[in-house]
């Protein structure tokens, strides 16, 4: 026993108890807070390229109805411009959701493991220091 401790009666012993069981309660909040934020910027960013694609792929539908009505109206080479930027549009729409859900995906479930795995280590140590 070290010192501090060796000479303290029981209702020392018990209030020092309470509050190192107090902080570490506030730590083990706040490390969890730290983790769903970092999942809800993630989602977020996971959410925006989402929406970027899919503000791809309207300008690739307004482009695709450029292409028909230009390969109506024109020779060969107006609509064959048209359907490459078209098909560039969709590409790039495709990589953006992609990317997209790919963040999306990474962010869910939001649960705070780093959090849980700690407090199931204190709890751990509560328990084999409560044995001794």
């Amino acid at each position: 026993m070290s010192d501090a401790t060796h000479g303290a009666g029981t209702g020392d012993l018990v209030r020092q108890a309470a509050e190192q069981i107090s902080r570490l309660v506030r730590d083990e909040l706040a490390l969890a807070r730290a983790e769903m934020m970092q999942k809800g910027k993630r989602a977020g960013a996971g959410a925006g390229l989402l929406g970027g694609g899919g503000v791809a792929a309207l300008y690739g539908v307004a482009a695709l109805v450029a292409t028909v009505v230009l390969a109506l109206a024109e020779a060969i080479p107006a609509w064959l411009s048209a359907l490459i930027v078209t098909v560039a549009l969709f590409a790039v729409a495709g990589v953006l959701a992609l990317v997209g859900r790919r963040q999306v995906a990474r962010a869910v479930p939001p649960v705070p493991r780093e959090a849980a795995r700690s407090v199931r280590a204190d709890i751990g140590e509560v328990r084999e220091r409560a044995q001794r």
